[in-house]
């Protein structure tokens, strides 16, 4: 039996939310109730847009403790507040 972790890469996505459609406050409590399902250590993909979550969103989840590992607009979109997806790990 071969018990060997496979190792996962820094980008490896574990979960993954779209809140495109989403206006604030509902956009960092839906995100939210997806770190609340995930381990320690996990990694989600959130997909957002407009100025408020694409301000907002990343600074409540460095708050509760997480780390932001980026975030860019999607497909290269030069709109300042497009969609854009944003990676998170859990602490």
């Amino acid at each position: 039996m071969n018990t060997a972790a496979k190792s996962k890469s820094a980008t490896d996505v574990d979960y993954f939310i779209d809140i495109t459609a989403e206006v604030c406050p509902l956009t960092f409590v839906k995100t939210k109730l997806l770190i609340e399902r995930m381990r320690p250590g996990e990694v989600a993909e959130v997909r957002l847009k407009g100025q408020e979550p694409l301000e907002n969103v990343p600074r409540s989840i460095r708050d509760h403790g997480h780390s932001v590992l980026g975030m860019a607009p999607e497909d290269g979109a030069q709109v300042p507040f497009g969609v854009h997806r944003l990676l998170l790990r859990k602490k």
